[in-house]
């Protein structure tokens, strides 16, 4: 028989307490374009530093903001959004509510084909051209190198790291026989974004024609990470998947931005 026993008194989730903020959903809709410095959030959201540092330090707590030591200054840092992170709250939040409304993320290399007159063209930039841009370039082909054309670049090329090499054959993907190349060679090329993987590079990023997104996210040099290539090669594993989690979600913004004008054309 029905009863009219009220419901629980149930807390909203966390996320939601978290991210409905203003100034903190402000900061994870800056992040989620790009890594930036504490400074730069300051000049976007117009607001003070101490402010903008209160918030990221709430996200920070909940996991879904970290941040990193720049490796071109050392005295400043990149914050980024854990996206992994903050689709697991999502999910759990749509969950909580009605068990119908938990999210189910979309394999990142399935995504739907899309109608397109070209390719997008995406330019990965770092120091060397080594590791991080060539192993970025190799992911993307390999996920959806129907819908990107990917490029690679580094402002001082060379020659690529074999453990940039060992772990894409692990994966599948060969790129031994690819060679580095300085970002001079792009400067006069169109592109539809420039992303930097290296804080350094980012620094002396050219201007491209055509006016392409600029997105930087802040990964550090995996051979940097030790002495040889035995000791780098756990550093160039967490490098791949991180390129990997991160150009996923990217190329979803890719395919959501190409495909706006057709939705709104009937």
């Amino acid at each position: 028989m029905p009863t009219n026993t009220p419901p629980a008194r149930v807390a909203p989730p966390s996320f939601l307490r978290l991210a409905g903020h203003p100034v903190r959903w402000r900061l994870l809709t800056e992040l989620s374009r790009s890594d930036r410095r504490v400074g730069e959030l300051c000049v976007r959201l117009e607001l003070p530093q101490n402010l903008v540092s209160y918030h990221l330090g709430q996200l920070r707590a909940e996991r879904v903001v970290s941040r990193r030591r720049s490796a071109a200054d050392g005295r400043d840092s990149y914050y980024m959004l854990e996206l992994d992170r903050c689709g697991e709250l999502l999910a759990g939040a749509g969950s909580s509510l009605h068990p119908g409304l938990r999210l189910a993320a979309a394999p990142p290399n399935r995504l739907r084909p899309a109608a397109r007159r070209r390719r997008t063209r995406v330019l990965f930039l770092c120091t060397g051209n080594s590791a991080r841009s060539q192993i970025a370039e190799a992911l993307t082909e390999q996920f959806r190198g129907d819908m990107v054309e990917a490029r690679s670049a580094g402002s001082h090329p060379k020659p690529l790291h074999p453990n940039a090499v060992r772990v894409l054959a692990g994966r599948g993907i060969d790129i031994a026989a690819r060679r580095s190349k300085h970002l001079d060679q792009f400067v006069g090329r169109r592109f539809d974004y420039v992303v930097s993987l290296c804080d350094r590079v980012r620094e002396v990023c050219p201007e491209f024609p055509g006016h392409p997104d600029l997105i930087h996210w802040s990964i550090p040099d995996p051979a940097a990470e030790g002495e040889g290539d035995e000791a780098t090669y756990p550093a160039f594993e967490r490098t791949v998947e991180e390129l990997a989690t991160r150009i996923a979600f990217f190329l979803e913004l890719i395919e959501h931005t190409t495909r706006q004008p057709a939705q709104e054309v009937r």
